[in-house]
């Protein structure tokens, strides 16, 4: 037997939640084009994004450390890959779309500069009257215009409710501008769920990579409520907290969180009698959600971690060594275009010479950025 495009969307009309977002009733793409025999819509939408020159370059991207600090922290990739993971698990449960929940995931970041989000502060505040910078409108325009992978447009031709899903991305340090794509409707409820998984994934991992690089030590996670009674759950001391106890406590409270959201999430979706798509999008507050309780404890966790982790004296180092960086490329690229690539002045001379300085600079790897800025800065560098 095969299981070919209209026998799956046959089968998510059968087995998906009245809420959840259909293939076969997807508005489509802006360039007409025929769809796959065995994939939907979706899971095309899904492995375009996977082949794209930026969803590989996240491998190279920071997440907290630099990339070069060590094989085992966690890149934008491995975040990407993380966030998809959480996403699927969530929409598993509630009987939603997990094929455009994980698209939405795997290109969340594609926008992402180097450096993480002090990359992306220093470039919106060199591109102030120009426009700005900002990672989620950087990934739709990665995924409509600067990917050129087909002869008959550019970008990457995905489907709406994929593009609204990017566009519509928001956690409390991202708020959207969704211009073109109904702002004043809720996004999918698969497109929410990718939103809080976003933050379950970095939640989890950052605390444990801050653990494996010794910048955060095991005593200090009985200062967090919600830490200190998982700890006592497990049996866990911080005499007692090894490589073993780690990886089960980043487990369980990665299971716990994810837990916690599929029964909030579900309990609101039965007391607002959710019985439609429609009915997501115009609710007016966001239907995936934690529950009370751990909505609170989850702001003790993310003051803790901004304290003693994002402000630790090495991350805020590392912070300054990158908006150096950046500041000296971009300076050298406006006042000298000769220095750039020749695509790059070519996209100079139609999209501004800002724009194009930035998307380049955008584009780049931890590692390219600082090479980049040892190529021009640094003679005796020959690579």
């Amino acid at each position: 037997m095969l299981f070919e495009r209209a026998y799956l969307e046959a089968l998510e009309a059968q087995t998906l939640a009245p809420y959840a977002v259909k293939s076969s009733e997807s508005r489509g793409r802006e360039h007409p084009e025929p769809e796959s025999r065995y994939r939907t819509p979706f899971q095309k939408d899904r492995d375009r994004v996977n082949h794209t020159t930026a969803f590989r370059r996240l491998q190279y991207k920071t997440q907290v450390f630099v990339n070069f600090e060590g094989d085992y922290y966690r890149t934008r990739l491995t975040h990407t890959l993380e966030v998809a993971q959480v996403a699927r698990s969530i929409a598993r449960a509630l009987g939603l779309n997990q094929e455009l929940a994980e698209t939405i995931a795997f290109a969340h970041d594609l926008g992402h500069p180097p450096f993480g989000h002090s990359g992306e502060a220093v470039l919106d505040g060199l591109m102030q009257g120009h426009g700005g910078f900002d990672h989620n409108k950087q990934s739709m325009r990665i995924v409509t215009y600067l990917e050129q992978r087909y002869p008959g447009f550019r970008g990457l031709n995905l489907c709406w409710e994929t593009r609204e899903g990017i566009v519509k991305h928001e956690t409390r340090y991202d708020l959207p501008d969704a211009e073109g794509y109904e702002p004043h409707l809720r996004p999918s409820l698969e497109a929410q769920i990718v939103n809080l998984a976003d933050e379950i994934a970095y939640n989890a991992h950052d605390l444990d990579d801050g653990l494996r690089a010794g910048l955060l030590q095991p005593g200090q996670l009985w200062e967090v409520e919600l830490l200190r009674d998982l700890l006592g759950e497990l049996g866990l001391h911080p005499d007692r907290f090894d490589e073993m106890g780690r990886r089960v406590f980043i487990r369980e409270l990665l299971g716990l969180i994810i837990t916690d959201t599929i029964h909030a999430t579900h309990a609101l979706l039965q007391q607002h009698q959710i019985e439609s798509l429609e009915a997501v999008r115009r609710h007016p507050a966001p239907l995936a959600v934690y529950s009370e309780g751990l909505t609170q404890q989850l702001d003790i966790l993310r003051e803790f971690l901004y304290a003693n982790l994002y402000r630790h004296y090495y991350v805020v180092r590392q912070v300054g060594k990158s908006r150096f960086v950046l500041e000296k490329l971009f300076d050298a690229y406006i006042h000298d275009p000769a220095v750039l690539p020749p695509q790059v002045q070519q996209a100079g001379e139609t999209e501004g010479l800002y724009r194009a300085a930035c998307d380049y600079i955008a584009g780049m790897t931890d590692r390219f950025a600082l090479d980049e800025y040892a190529r021009l800065f640094e003679p005796e560098f020959h690579r």
